[in-house]
């Protein structure tokens, strides 16, 4: 490094800390905006980062972290931060269907991302994955962790990083140009730690972005009219000690009788389990005890037997379990473009899904990887320019397109089967589930396509359709009872029901893959 950029390094460094001022302030610490911070200093770009508590976090989100996901963090430079923190090596999912359950692991894969199947990836694997003339093979790898070991672990990052500074204060609104709408900066109310006040605050960027979460302030000031995340149900959430559940390093998914239940170690010892309420559910009413009562008479008995027992334990304690609203909000095109110039929206802030696949944080890593490229000062030299940030916030969102619309719509798809309310869901429910058992090829791309690693929607909706023939298939064999007679007699109405089942197959794909397709 030479003495130049030492002593600028130092003059940026007394910008932020004396009079607030950098070339980016970013508003929230959390896994959107650590990332964000981290890879816009890394090319140089003073950065302030702001946050409410820097305490370590105790939340039940982003305990999940897909293949695909991973792989951006080690793009971004901060891979390390899944070292030391007890996290949980993650090799797939494991299904368990009303007692009967199928593992699928993440598939052999190339460095260009292209899945290798069956007989053919065995092949491969075993002649020519470590030659150097053939294609260099792996099956990627997930972690789960705790929430905020890992939270702490880019903060921690962040603090380290030259070109960033930290402050502890909570942001209250933006600031704007006295003859303009532009975004100048935030203000904010900073604790005094001597005498505890709270003081107003100001801090000055040539581009702010706000990261603030799934509940965030600053929504409605900066996204469309109208725009508002849709929320249909809860995941309450369980702590368990000692849970056996094999497989293990797998994240489990139990159907049954009720709403999909999640379980996936996140700790030597603990597993988190995260049970999903429907809003309005008449079993977890008052009368029937609550979210507690519902969980204990109808979720524990829909749980293998081997798990049964750290639930209950986990309910001892008489509380009722901590909760989160599972969001979906589409990406909204106009959300950063031809809207307020000098700030920009993100993270879950800008974008939700489901929280059901686990994709959550594999779309922010890569959504960061994405935007530090387009804002790269070779492209963007100074972000106070309106219209240059306005056309590359354009192409980020259309690009962003290749692994949102596929996590995203695979998210609340398959929420929508395994929560299934009617007898076509159920019945897709059911060709959902003998389509995993299938395995191989036929699983090989969907659990990829799940995981982070393929970027083709077409791939998507080819698989979603074909399980929506196996499923009528199967309806077709089970109300004809095995006979070619009982089929023969029952055909008309074999055929409407086909017609049914594949109109809500469409019902379900069709509106949400458009939604994010525009």
């Amino acid at each position: 490094m030479t003495i130049e950029t030492d002593s600028a390094e130092v003059r940026n460094a007394q910008r932020r800390e004396q009079h607030h001022e950098a070339d980016v302030v970013l508003v929230g610490a959390g896994v959107f905006g650590c990332a964000a911070a981290y890879a816009l200093a890394n090319q140089g770009r003073s950065v302030i980062l702001l946050e409410r508590w820097m305490h370590e976090p105790d939340r039940i989100v982003g305990e999940l972290l897909q293949p695909g996901g991973l792989e951006a963090l080690q793009k971004l430079g901060l891979g390390h931060c899944v070292e030391g923190i007890d996290a949980i090596t993650c090799h797939g999912y494991h299904v368990v269907f009303h007692g009967k359950d199928v593992a699928i692991p993440y598939p052999v894969v190339d460095e260009k991302g292209k899945v290798y199947s069956g007989e053919a990836a065995k092949r491969v694997e075993s002649s020519s994955a470590n030659t150097k003339n053939g294609p260099k093979l792996r099956r990627p790898e997930g972690r789960s962790f705790h929430h905020g070991r890992f939270i702490s672990q880019l903060r921690k990052a962040c603090a380290g990083h030259p070109n960033i500074t930290i402050f502890e204060t909570t942001v209250t609104s933006v600031i704007r140009g006295s003859h303009s709408d532009q975004v100048l900066g935030v203000e904010t109310l900073t604790t005094d730690r001597s005498t505890g006040e709270k003081n107003p605050d100001f801090f000055f960027g040539q581009l702010t972005l706000i990261a603030d979460g799934y509940d965030s302030k600053f929504r409605k000031q900066l996204l469309p009219e109208g725009t508002a995340p849709v929320v249909r149900s809860k995941f309450y959430a369980l702590e368990l000690i000692d849970c056996p559940f094999p497989p293990s390093n797998y994240g489990h998914v139990v159907i049954g009788k009720t709403s999909p239940i999640l379980l996936y170690q996140i700790g030597t010892h603990e597993t988190r389990a995260l049970i999903d309420v429907p809003h309005d559910l008449p079993a977890a009413s008052s009368a029937n005890g609550g979210v507690r009562g519902y969980i204990q008479n109808t979720v524990v008995p829909t749980l293998p037997e081997s798990v049964r027992p750290s639930v209950l334990a986990a309910l001892k304690d008489g509380k009722i379990p901590r909760s989160m609203p599972n969001s979906y909000l589409p990406a909204s095109a106009k959300a950063n473009t031809a809207r307020t110039p000098g700030v920009l929206l993100l993270g879950d802030a800008y974008n939700m899904r489901h929280p059901l696949t686990g994709g959550g944080m594999t779309v922010a890593f890569s959504d960061v990887v994405l935007l530090a490229s387009l804002l790269h000062p070779d492209r963007v030299p100074n972000l106070a320019d309106a219209e240059a940030v306005e056309q590359a916030m354009k192409e980020f969102h259309w690009r962003r397109k290749a692994w949102t619309s596929i996590i995203n719509t695979l998210a609340q798809a398959l929420y929508s089967l395994f929560a299934a309310d009617d007898w076509q869901l159920d019945a897709l429910r059911k060709g959902c589930f003998a389509y995993f058992q299938m395995g191989g090829a036929k699983t090989d791309e969907p659990v990829a396509l799940m995981g982070g690693l393929l970027h083709e929607p077409m791939v998507l909706a080819r698989h979603f359709f074909t399980v929506a023939f196996v499923a009528i298939w199967l309806h077709w064999c089970e109300r004809a009872g095995g006979s070619v007679l009982g089929g023969l007699l029952r055909a008309p109405l074999l055929v409407v029901d086909a017609v049914l089942i594949l109109w809500r197959a469409c019902v379900v794909f069709l509106p949400t893959i458009w939604r994010e397709a525009v």
